[in-house]
């Protein structure tokens, strides 16, 4: 507020009249100023009526001595009020800041090991797939790969005899029992008719390329023996009969393991049979016949660079001859 005070100058024009600023009471006036209004007020109340029971009109002295105390302590609890505010806040920002910071990466870490997962789980499907389709080729190509391209066969069909007679009588089969059983596979208890059989299946059992020699199987049967008093020395069931068919077989095999044909693409098959003349078999003069037979076994041998040498017990399945040819070639 502004109070204006009005001089009159007789002599000249009447002056601007000068504003003065009214200064308010200090912080320390003004509490004692109610301090006092405080204590009137409760004089007043105390000359006017009794006041409650327990309150501070019963003693005025006592309230104006209490009162430095009740302002301190208003004073101190809104500092103390302004001074955790701050704190507050601040610890709740770094409580809450990690937490904010953590929640990203642990939410990330899950997306990307399942992203990682995942990842892994189709690769072994695509594995497992291309896995399959390799192991579907590798095994086409490995049973592709088992029988070799035989194209030359030779079936020997001996006279009269087995493999057994000419293992259990080694002086009168010297070389059946000393170079060609322990040179070739023997297969014990194949037929006659299971040796022609295994024979033609090794020829068919390749289609030959385009251009290549297509597959030949040869017969070679071996003379039967003259009749009369010319065939006493090679009669069927004397020693004669196997040292007959000990020599043939001997000279047979020079001629035919010396040529490329047996080397590259061969395969040999021996066995007995019951050879005979034309007048035995009522056949036209100069013919002669071989007859094979199931029973009794007369014994298989093969020899061939495709043939592992020594015993086998593999059999002959006429309905599925490839499994012979793929467990006894290689």
């Amino acid at each position: 507020m502004t109070k204006t005070t009005d001089t009159q100058n007789p002599d000249g024009p009447p002056a601007t009249p000068t504003p003065r600023t009214l200064r308010l009471p200090s912080v320390r006036a003004s509490a004692v100023l109610a301090t006092i209004m405080l204590g009137l007020g409760v004089a007043v109340g105390v000359a006017i009526g009794p006041g409650p029971d327990g309150s501070y009109a019963e003693s005025p002295a006592g309230l104006a001595q209490r009162l430095p105390q009740l302002l301190a302590l208003l004073a101190s609890r809104s500092a103390a009020q302004a001074t955790t505010t701050p704190t507050s806040a601040a610890a709740y920002a770094a409580t809450a800041a990690p937490s904010t910071v953590a929640t990203p990466a642990a939410t990330a870490t899950p997306s990307t090991n399942t992203v990682t997962r995942s990842a892994a789980a189709t690769t072994p499907a695509a594995s497992g797939e291309e896995g399959s389709s390799s192991a579907t080729e590798k095994t086409a190509a490995s049973r592709a790969k088992r029988l070799p391209a035989i194209t030359n066969v030779w079936l020997i069909t001996l006279s009269g005899g087995s493999f057994a007679e000419a293992s259990a009588r080694p002086t009168a089969a010297p070389y059946i029992t000393g170079t060609l059983i322990p040179g070739s596979t023997l297969l014990s208890g194949w037929s006659s008719i299971s040796a022609s059989a295994f024979a033609s299946e090794a020829a068919l059992a390749e289609p030959p390329s385009p251009g290549a020699t297509p597959p030949l199987v040869r017969s070679i049967v071996q003379p039967p023996c003259p009749e009369g008093a010319a065939g006493a020395a090679c009669a069927p069931a004397s020693p004669g009969a196997l040292t007959a068919a000990d020599e043939f077989v001997k000279a047979t095999l020079a001629t035919i393991t010396t040529t490329p044909a047996y080397r590259e693409h061969g395969l040999v098959v021996v066995t007995f049979a019951t050879v005979g003349v034309a007048a035995q078999s009522g056949l036209p003069a100069g013919a002669s016949s071989s007859t094979l037979t199931y029973e009794p076994p007369a014994g298989v041998t093969l020899l061939s660079p495709f043939a592992r040498p020594g015993s086998s017990t593999a059999a002959f399945n006429p309905t599925s001859p490839r499994q012979s040819l793929e467990k006894l070639l290689h």
